[in-house]
């Protein structure tokens, strides 16, 4: 059984010596073997190898949902953060990319899936590439990843890849799904390398609406010159 977090995939020794990047594979899948776990290590693999050719290091921390079940219904019902829920939060704070996979429950996204995220501090993910995955033992749930998910990593500020992928059973032997592992891959590694999230985070941090304590606990100032803060003291 794995652990809530873990590190794996060994340095390629194609990598160069530059900084190197962090991919954190979420995956919401509940049984062993898990399709939904087999779906995120392929996207992760095949983005490690891409990020290989690139001449970039890329890290895999694996965040096993089903292992922190309780912690997460406890953060929800509490508000309280049990050390291995935070462990895995920083795991996600600190990533350049994340793959997030979900099992598919009647025609939505599994709810340990969509509570884990929804624990998560909103700045958290603010300008993180994301690879969106599903599965499901029906086609008819196909679109849960573009209806659904999307919306979810939207509000959390995240830059999710154009191709979502979502695998049924006949998909598995399928050469096109392979094809948009691929691609899937091929964007995130590329919004990577591009450096779209230091981008956002160091020249429009502070264009974002950011609550108080948000973002770690960094986000703790007040603008006493703003109109609000001016008419709440008088006007001075």
């Amino acid at each position: 059984m794995n652990t809530p977090f873990e590190g794996s995939a060994a340095p390629s020794p194609e990598a160069s010596t530059a900084h190197p990047r962090t991919l954190a594979v979420v995956s919401a899948g509940t049984s062993d073997p898990s399709t939904t776990t087999m779906l995120a290590n392929r996207v992760a693999e095949a983005a490690a190898k891409l990020a290989a050719q690139r001449g970039i290091e890329l890290r895999v921390r694996f965040v096993d949902l089903r292992a922190l079940a309780e912690d997460v219904t406890t953060a929800l019902v509490t508000q309280h953060v049990s050390p291995a829920l935070q462990a895995a939060s920083d795991v996600m704070r600190d990533a350049d990319a994340i793959v997030a996979s979900t099992p598919v429950y009647k025609a939505g996204a599994s709810g340990l899936f969509t509570a884990f995220f929804q624990v998560l501090d909103n700045d958290l993910l603010i300008g993180t590439p994301v690879v969106l995955g599903a599965t499901a033992g029906s086609a008819r749930h196909a679109l849960v990843v573009d209806d659904q998910l999307r919306g979810l990593f939207a509000y959390l500020r995240t830059i999710t890849v154009p191709t979502g992928l979502f695998a049924a059973p006949d998909d598995w032997t399928s050469r096109d799904f392979g094809k948009r592992i691929e691609r899937a891959a091929t964007e995130l590694v590329a919004l990577v390398d591009g450096g779209f999230r230091e981008a956002v985070r160091g020249e429009t941090w502070g264009a974002y609406q950011h609550s108080y304590g948000s973002a770690g606990g960094t986000e703790l100032g007040i603008d006493f010159d703003s109109d609000l803060m001016k008419l709440a003291t008088g006007g001075r």
